[in-house]
């Protein structure tokens, strides 16, 4: 399976593009995985390769990262090709962006600057992946 990251508009912070670079890097050991830059408008064009599709958004479940490990494990087991995961932009997902979406994840209630969900996110799915692999990342 591989996975995707799809985000609307470019990383403005080098260190944050930094810290993405490093989190990709570590997913690569356990996934064909990579980030996939697009505009609002051509966001639900870029949606349609792919065979199950995740929002990110505040008013998604919540997950422990422990929870949301097993969630990937799920994924993998499934059979998919293509699983992306979704930023969208300021103002969130148009609804024919919803309307592709099999389902959405909250990473917080709380806002946060799309730079930073992205490290947030891929930092998450990293930790998901050492949880899945028994590896010593995880402190529970």
């Amino acid at each position: 399976m591989k996975i995707t990251l799809v985000v609307v508009g470019k990383t403005q912070s080098r260190e944050l593009a930094a810290v993405m670079t490093e989190y990709t890097g570590r997913l690569s050991h356990y996934a064909s995985f990579e980030i996939t830059e697009t505009s609002e408008d051509k966001l639900a064009k870029t949606l349609e390769k792919y065979d199950r599709i995740v929002l990110l958004d505040e008013h998604g479940r919540e997950y422990s990262s422990v929870e949301f490990a097993g969630f990937i494990d799920k994924q993998l087991s499934t059979g998919l090709r293509l699983l992306a995961f979704v930023i969208g932009g300021p103002f969130g997902f148009t609804p024919e962006v919803r309307a592709l979406s099999d389902g959405q994840i909250a990473l917080s209630r709380l806002t946060f600057p799309h730079d930073l969900v992205r490290v947030i996110f891929l930092e998450q799915l990293y930790r998901a992946f050492t949880i899945i692999k028994h590896e010593k990342y995880h402190h529970e």
